[in-house]
């Protein structure tokens, strides 16, 4: 029994790549200045946003099973 649909993982896989380079791509600029402002950002926030990030994720995962 295979776990993983490996057609299904690429696509999600190529479907990031793609909506990670929309932003540099579009609006390098404010890409940019985003950066620069997240640097000053402290650990637990950055933290608390990646949580906040993969939370949504893994909501919207259990959403469309």
């Amino acid at each position: 029994m295979e776990f993983i649909d490996w057609h299904i993982f690429g696509a999600a896989i190529g479907l990031m790549f793609v909506f990670e380079g929309i932003m540099p791509f579009l609006i390098p600029n404010r890409l940019r200045s985003m950066a620069l402002m997240v640097l000053k950002f402290n650990n637990n926030t950055i933290r608390g946003m990646g949580l906040f990030s993969m939370v949504m994720g893994l909501v919207i995962l259990s959403l469309t099973q």
